[in-house]
C-alpha cells in the first residue's frame, strides 16, 4: 500500500491524456453517511423511481444480487445465489488477503490525477466475483448513486469471473433529481479467467453538469469471453473514458459496444482499446454516436501482437442538430498474419428515407425517430435477454434527448 500511496501522490496533479482538465478542488469529497438497508423497499420512493432509469430493479426480479452505493456509503450489498460474492471493496481489502492479488494490478494508480484521487480518497466500491464453475444466469445489478450536490465520488471496483464461470452485470450510474453537478471517478478492473464468460453493461444517467472520469482495464485468459457495453444518452457536461482490455490467452474474445448521444454543451471523449496478445484471439469494437448539438470524440484502437488474430472496428455517427462527431479508428498490426479491418462513417439522415416513411403514413418526427432507433439498435451476440431488455428500455427513454 505504501508503494501505491507514493505513486498516487506523485500523480495527484497529473493531467489526463485526453479530455478537458478538471479542477478537483472545486468538488467536495465528504458527505454525510447513509444507513445500510437490508431491505431495498426501505429506499425512498424518489430514489427507487430514479435508479430504475439506470436499469436497477429494487424488486430484484430476475436479478442474482444487488450492490448500491449512495454518495460515499455502501447502503446495500447482497448475493441471492450460491457461487456469487458481492463485497464492498473497503471491507474486502480489510478482510481477505486474496483481494490484494487484484487491487491495482491491471489499472495503474499513477495514470493521471483521477486514478490518484480514487486511491488517495477512496470512498468505496465493490468486489463482485463468480466462483469457479458458477453459472450466474440472472444479472447482478450495481448502482453508484450521487445524492449530494457538488460531490466528488471515488470508487474502485473489481469484477472477477473465475475459471469456467459465467457472470452477467448491469451497473447504473445515477444522480438524484436535485443534483445538478458533481464528479464521478470510477476505477474498474476486470478479470476473465480460463473459459469464463463475463458480460458487463453500464448505463450512465447523470445530471447535466456532471463530470465523469471512469478508468477501466480488463484481462481475458484462454477461452474467455468479455462483452463490455456502454450506454449514455442523457445530457452530461463531460465524459472521458478509454477502457482497455488485454487478450492474453489462446482463443480469448472481447467485444465492446457503445451507444452515445451528445446533447448541446456536452463533451464526450469515449472509446475502447483491445490488445490481441495471444493466438486465435478475436476482438470487435462497435460504436453508434448521435450528436444533436454536443461534441463527441469516438476513439477505437485494436493492436494485433501475434499472427492469426482477427479484429474489427466500426464507428458510425449521425449529426441531427449541429454539433461535432470526430471518429478516430486505429488499427496497429505488429506482425505478419494479422487480419484487422475498420469502418467509419459520419453523416446525416437521408432525406429519401424520411420521405419514404412519411409516404407510409408516418409524420416527419415519427419517421426521424424510427430511423434513429434503428441506427441505435445493435445486435450483441451472447447478451442475456434481461440485459438486452434494459438496453432497449434505455433507448426508449432517450427519445426526447435525441429528438
Amino acid at each position: 500500500m505504501r508503494d501505491l500511496d507514493g505513486k498516487a501522490l506523485q500523480a495527484k496533479d497529473k493531467k489526463a491524456l485526453y479530455g478537458p482538465d478538471v479542477d478537483l478542488q472545486s468538488f467536495k469529497i465528504d458527505a454525510s453517511p447513509h444507513a445500510y438497508l437490508t431491505d431495498l423497499r426501505a429506499l425512498s420512493q424518489e430514489d427507487r423511481d430514479h435508479i430504475i432509469q439506470a436499469g436497477i430493479d429494487t424488486g430484484e426480479q430476475e436479478r442474482s444480487g444487488t450492490f448500491i452505493q449512495k454518495d460515499t456509503s455502501v447502503i446495500h450489498a447482497h448475493s441471492r445465489v450460491e457461487g456469487l460474492e458481492i463485497i464492498p471493496i473497503k471491507q474486502a481489502l480489510e478482510t481477505y488477503d486474496w483481494v490484494q492479488e487484484y487491487y491495482w494490478k491491471l489499472a495503474s494508480v499513477d495514470t493521471d490525477k483521477f486514478t490518484a484521487q480514487a486511491h488517495l480518497n477512496l470512498h468505496d466500491g465493490y468486489v463482485i466475483r463468480a466462483l469457479p464453475g458458477a453459472k450466474v444466469v440472472y444479472p447482478v445489478q450495481a448502482c453508484l448513486y450521487i445524492g449530494k450536490e457538488g460531490l466528488n465520488q471515488n470508487v474502485h471496483n473489481l469484477i472477477i469471473a473465475e475459471e469456467d464461470s459465467e457472470l452477467h452485470m448491469i451497473t447504473g450510474c445515477q444522480t438524484a433529481p436535485h443534483v445538478k453537478s458533481g464528479l464521478h471517478v470510477g476505477i474498474s478492473e476486470f478479470y476473465v479467467k480460463k473459459n469464463a464468460k463475463l458480460s458487463f453493461t453500464m448505463i450512465h444517467n447523470w445530471a447535466e453538469e456532471m463530470m465523469v472520469r471512469p478508468r477501466s482495464v480488463g484481462q481475458v485468459e484462454e477461452g474467455g469471453l468479455f462483452l463490455n457495453n456502454y450506454i449514455c444518452m442523457k445530457p452530461v457536461k463531460s465524459i472521458q473514458m478509454y477502457p482497455t482490455t488485454h487478450l492474453v490467452g489462446k482463443g480469448a474474445v472481447a467485444r465492446f459496444y457503445s451507444l452515445l448521444v451528445g446533447s448541446p454543451g456536452c463533451e464526450m471523449d469515449v472509446g475502447g482499446r483491445i490488445f490481441l496478445k495471444s493466438e486465435e484471439t478475436r476482438a470487435e469494437i462497435i460504436a453508434r454516436t448521435i450528436s444533436n448539438g454536443g461534441t463527441i470524440i469516438s476513439r477505437g484502437e485494436l493492436i494485433g501482437d501475434v499472427p492469426g488474430i482477427k479484429a474489427h472496428l466500426e464507428c458510425r455517427g449521425l449529426i441531427l442538430k449541429g454539433g461535432i462527431i470526430h471518429a478516430i479508428p486505429e488499427l496497429v498490426g505488429r506482425v505478419e498474419g494479422v487480419e484487422m479491418s475498420h469502418e467509419a462513417a459520419v453523416g446525416k439522415i437521408a432525406q429519401e428515407e424520411v420521405l419514404y416513411l412519411m409516404s407510409r403514413g408516418l409524420t416527419e418526427d415519427e419517421a426521424v425517430a424510427t430511423i434513429v432507433r434503428g441506427f441505435l439498435t445493435v445486435d450483441i451476440p451472447g447478451l442475456p435477454s434481461q440485459l438486452k431488455a434494459e438496453i432497449d428500455r434505455a433507448v426508449d427513454l432517450s427519445d426526447k434527448e435525441v429528438m
